[in-house]
């Protein structure tokens, strides 16, 4: 009989770390854990997000909507958003030290430059995916868990679900960056799966999708 399984995929670590700078940002999920778990009945497929802001990339919200709405087509996806925020200070940029070969000394490059940083963060995301992961494992709602991620904040809440409930949790990894997993989650995982650009390449959705509804969802041509 196959196994009952829910996968857990945080999506800006996808998103970082196997989709950014390729052609596969149009990736069908369900399609794509379909191949990557033959043996398993996939109830649901759990995204974790957070609505990207438009002082990051000006066409971002609107690509994320639509790729958004071609996930919604899919019964077993389910969404569940987290909070981007942007925020900016003044920081100091890094100055190297100047070597003088003929020399003993070490000279500092005066003065320290300033400049305005913006930085983005993600937040939210990680509790959710972890705190749904501990919850459905109390509820044995799965035989198996499946968590799409390379972060190590994700160790505990696995490690509860396997060592205190004794169910298996996978993980499936990013490959680009980094190149290797993050050793205290394979110590942790009941089982390791890389995710393979040839499986990107094969689980793409069609440029055009058409709802139920006979709503026409488009992919972006720039994106």
């Amino acid at each position: 009989m196959p196994l009952r399984t829910i996968v857990y995929v945080d999506g800006f670590n996808l998103y970082y770390r196997a989709l950014k700078d390729t052609g596969f940002k149009w990736l069908d999920l369900k399609s794509l854990f379909t191949t990557i778990l033959p043996q398993h009945q996939i109830t649901a497929i759990k995204y974790y997000t957070a609505n990207v802001s438009s002082a990051i990339s000006a066409g971002g919200p609107a690509r994320q909507q639509i790729y958004i709405d071609a996930l919604a087509t899919s019964s077993e996806v389910q969404i569940f958003k987290g909070n981007f925020l942007v925020n900016s200070t003044w920081g100091h940029l890094d100055q190297p030290l100047q070597f003088r070969p003929a020399a003993t000394t070490i000279q500092i490059v005066p003065p320290p430059i300033k400049a305005r940083i913006v930085k983005s963060e993600e937040k939210g995301s990680d509790v959710n995916l972890a705190s749904h992961l501990v919850n459905d494992g109390w509820k044995d709602v799965f035989d198996v868990a499946v968590v799409v991620s390379n972060d190590t904040d994700l160790v505990e809440p696995i490690r509860i679900v396997t060592h205190e409930l004794g169910k298996p949790v996978g993980v499936i990894f990013p490959v680009q960056k980094p190149r290797r997993p993050a050793v205290s989650l394979v110590n942790i995982a009941s089982f390791i799966k890389r995710l393979r650009p040839n499986s990107l390449v094969a689980s793409q959705f069609p440029d055009r999708i058409t709802t139920t509804s006979g709503k026409i969802i488009t992919k972006p041509a720039l994106w």
